[in-house]
């Protein structure tokens, strides 16, 4: 579950809010881990309490064409988010190959880890947590290396985490920030990951108990992540913040930029990064594999072989990923273009992972007597409220920037009622908004549109 928060996406944007924000978004990382913390937490007791994963609840909750609608949604962000964490893969190939391997090559040496995922599944759900565990320590240990090499300002560390502090130069990289940490399809895995405890629904006693300790566990895991994500930021924010570098700086010219400004050493910094975003990107892209299963079997209902489901949703992601290496593999410039479209993509899929999440977990006919608390309900919604309006912050300037001539508006504008009108449908099927001013809005809103 926490790999989602280590991915090449964002480490990307980890590096880019270090070296133009120095160290003035550390409190908003922290607390923007916090809320994915509580949305994965929610995910958690979903899967735990009914015995059912998130896309199977959503099959039987709505009618079959917004499921398949949901479906086809849940695809699209998983597609974005693996197209990131192979190129971030292949990218770290390139590095410690010496440039030898092409990126498109690494493409392919990535997408092998579909069958490293199936040999690993094979002896067992243990074992394929153990080499996640190898592969997060890896990250921490080249991360933590090169925060030790750049030895960044203790006191301004701290300030960043305890004093608010945000200016209009850095409204861009807060919004990936926070953008960047709930995953659609990480909403979906989580309640299905942990089916792999055996937990009997109908024994009051132990699911609580289970909830207490996925509740341990989620959270050590995301305070790793944590600290993994603070190493990338703080070495960029060191090395780079106030230089002219800072605005050019994407993951793939990082190590460049990283061996220039820290030279070689016993070991050089190039290839710990190289390293540390290989182990992310492959982490990752297994991470997408699990999930895919997960989400084209809940949704489609699919009874396949493990092996035969596996390569389908492998196969939907890197044909896609394999087309984009070679079209965009010409500058770095262009590699930066895809990610910002991928960002927004994926920006765009948040609503139809939180939405069916927040309602069914609000549900006492699907939840029994572990439905959340109207405490928790209201402080669930407004955290999915603040990540699609911050999302939607990041759509609107994405779109003025890159949007031109009549048709393209005109396309957009259409495509962005339609997407509108889908997620006010969502609220309102789900009927459980706390009773706010925003969910009267909301029904209201959707009161308009059905006329």
């Amino acid at each position: 579950m926490s790999i989602a928060f280590l991915d090449p996406g964002n480490l990307e944007g980890d590096l880019q809010a270090g070296a133009i924000a120095g160290y003035s978004l550390l409190w908003l990382l922290m607390w923007a881990t916090g809320m994915g913390l509580l949305i994965q937490l929610l995910s958690a007791r979903v899967g735990v309490a009914t015995g059912k994963h998130l896309s199977e609840l959503c099959r039987e909750e709505y009618n079959k064409w917004t499921g398949l609608l949901l479906w086809f949604m849940a695809e699209v962000a998983l597609i974005g988010a693996d197209i990131q964490e192979v190129i971030g893969s292949a990218i770290a190939i390139q590095i410690l190959s010496n440039g030898v391997i092409p990126i498109w090559v690494g493409v392919v040496i990535t997408a092998s880890d579909c069958f490293m995922f199936l040999l690993l599944e094979n002896y067992g759900v243990r074992n394929l947590e153990a080499v996640f565990a190898v592969l997060i320590s890896t990250m921490g240990l080249s991360f933590a290396w090169m925060f030790a090499d750049a030895q960044p300002s203790g006191k301004e560390l701290l300030i960043g985490l305890l004093v608010p502090k945000l200016s209009s130069r850095t409204i861009r990289q807060a919004v990936g920030v926070v953008g960047c940490v709930i995953m659609p399809h990480n909403v979906f895995l989580h309640s299905a990951l942990v089916q792999s405890r055996k937990i009997d629904p109908t024994k009051k006693g132990r699911v609580q108990e289970a909830i207490n300790y996925y509740t341990i566990e989620s959270s050590i895991a995301l305070f790793v992540s944590f600290m993994i994500n603070l190493c990338v930021t703080t070495v960029f924010a060191k090395g780079f913040y106030n230089t002219k570098q800072a605005n050019t700086i994407g993951l793939v010219n990082a190590g460049q930029y990283l061996e220039k400004k820290y030279g070689g050493g016993f070991m050089p910094v190039l290839y710990i990064w190289g390293i540390g975003l290989l182990a992310a990107g492959q982490s990752s892209t297994i991470t997408g594999t699990y999930a895919g299963q997960f989400i084209m079997g809940g949704f489609l209902n699919l009874r396949l072989k493990k092996w035969l489901r596996a390569l389908i949703t492998r196969s939907c992601a890197i044909v896609p990923t394999m087309i984009v290496a070679v079209v965009f593999n010409k500058s770095e410039a262009s590699l930066d273009v895809l990610n910002e479209w991928l960002n927004v993509l994926q920006s765009i899929q948040i609503p139809f992972a939180l939405i069916p999440l927040l309602t069914l977990v609000s549900k006492e006919e699907i939840m029994g007597v572990f439905k959340i608390g109207p405490t928790l309900e209201k402080a669930a919604w407004s955290v999915a409220g603040l990540v699609m309006v911050i999302n939607g912050y990041l759509l609107l300037d994405f779109f003025v920037a890159e949007v031109n001539g009549f048709l393209f508006g005109s396309l957009a504008v259409t495509c962005t009622a339609a997407y509108v009108a889908f997620i006010l449908y969502l609220i309102h099927h789900g009927n459980c908004l706390p009773s706010t001013l925003f969910s009267h809005i909301v029904n209201k809103g959707y009161a308009y549109i059905g006329k």
